[in-house]
Formats: C-alpha cells, sequence, structure tokens
C-alpha cells in the first residue's frame, strides 16, 4: 500500500514542480540517483517501467527508500495495463504514469486512491483524462506534440488543467523557464539529467547540482 496520501502526492508535484525519471537494471546504482535526487530536494521520483524484472528493482528501492530517503515519493512510469498498475501499487508505488490513457488503469488506481498520471497530446485527450478523474495529466512526448507552445495555447480555453511535459525537457534554465512561462505545474526529467556517461562514471553529484538548480528555477513561477 502507498505510504502516501494521493492528495499529498499531487501537491507534492505541484510544489517542487520537478520530477525526475530513471531505469537501470542494478538496483544499486537506482539507490545511488534517489538519494542523489532527493539530496538536490527532489521529493517524487518516477521508476520507469522498462526490461526484465523492472518491478523487482523497484521493489528493493522502495523498501531502501522509505528508510534512508523517508520523503521522497517513488511511482512507476510507461504503466500501459491494469495488471502492471496494480502490480505496481502491491509494491507500494506513490503514483502511477501512463504513456497514453487507459480508463482500465483509471479504475484500478481510483479504487485505491493512487494518483494517476495519463500522456496526452490533444486537448481531447487532456479533457477525457479529466474526466477519468485525472488531477495532472502528461504530455508526452512535449517536445514533439508542440513543446511550451502546446502547453499555453491548451491553456487558453482550458486555465483549469495541471500538466506536466515530459519528452524534450532539459535542466538548463533557458528550457525550463521555458516550460514553466508556458504554464506547466511541473516537469518531468528524463536522460538529460541521468545521461549514460555520468552514470557509467558514478558522478552523481552531477545529478544533485541539476535538480537543486532545476527546483530554483521552478519556484520563480510557484
Amino acid at each position: 500500500m502507498a505510504r502516501f496520501k494521493r492528495l499529498q502526492v499531487l501537491n507534492t508535484f505541484m510544489e517542487t514542480g520537478v520530477v525526475p525519471l530513471f531505469y537501470h537494471p542494478d538496483a544499486e546504482v537506482v539507490k545511488k540517483v534517489v538519494e542523489a535526487a532527493y539530496q538536490g530536494g527532489a521529493r517524487i521520483f518516477e521508476w520507469t517501467n522498462r526490461g526484465d524484472y523492472a518491478h523487482e528493482v523497484f521493489a528493493e528501492v522502495n523498501r531502501w527508500a522509505a528508510e534512508a530517503c523517508p520523503e521522497m515519493i517513488l511511482g512507476a512510469g510507461s504503466v500501459v495495463d491494469p495488471a502492471t498498475a496494480g502490480l505496481y501499487l502491491q509494491l507500494g508505488a506513490g503514483f502511477i504514469v501512463s504513456p497514453s490513457i487507459n480508463s482500465d488503469i483509471a479504475k484500478v488506481c481510483n479504487i485505491r486512491k493512487v494518483a494517476w498520471i495519463p500522456g496526452c497530446a490533444t486537448l481531447t485527450e487532456i479533457h477525457t483524462a479529466e474526466q477519468l478523474g485525472c488531477e495532472i495529466v502528461k504530455i508526452f512526448p512535449g517536445k514533439q506534440v508542440g513543446g511550451p507552445d502546446f502547453i499555453k495555447a491548451v491553456l487558453a480555453p482550458s486555465p483549469w488543467s495541471s500538466i506536466m511535459p515530459t519528452g524534450g525537457v532539459a535542466p538548463d534554465r533557458e528550457n525550463l523557464e521555458a516550460w514553466f512561462r508556458a504554464g506547466a505545474c511541473c516537469v518531468g526529467l528524463g536522460s538529460k539529467l541521468t545521461p549514460k556517461e555520468i552514470i557509467d562514471k558514478g558522478d552523481y553529484n552531477f545529478i544533485t547540482q541539476k535538480i537543486k538548480e532545476a527546483i530554483k528555477t521552478a519556484m520563480k513561477f510557484k
């Protein structure tokens, strides 16, 4: 069962504004990335469900984080079916993120009162997700669907929507400011936050510093 209530999870997305996304088959590497993000101020972390036995890695890291990073809310991303959503909920996921809309995932998450954030690429999809109870929707892939201009255009007729772009978001001030000025409530940071060469070198301080800078930028628009 999730350690954090849905409202607390959603508020944390909004308050910190920055969501690291990461996958690695080695749980020890994942722990170091989570810890580095935590030290940088991140309190939301999306584990990307990719690769064989990904759920087993998540289970180990989530148990560890409860003691080592007690305020960190770990959730699962790239969840495309209700069975996988249920599996991660059993492992204590604090939220579920999907690349697209699946109403059956909504039902699984809603009955457990766990936040579900689906990927959307049109205003119709955003409104469909909101009809299913979503407070935050993800635009994905953010850069390809129109970038910051897309968010700005969507919020004109739908100012109540809370939008998190993922894909094409970089942890540098200019890029982040463009997304937040357009109206993003938070952003997902993936490979540009955790480049392979940085992980291979074990330069986890890079992640900590980038998170600190990203949160500082996000706070200017809160």
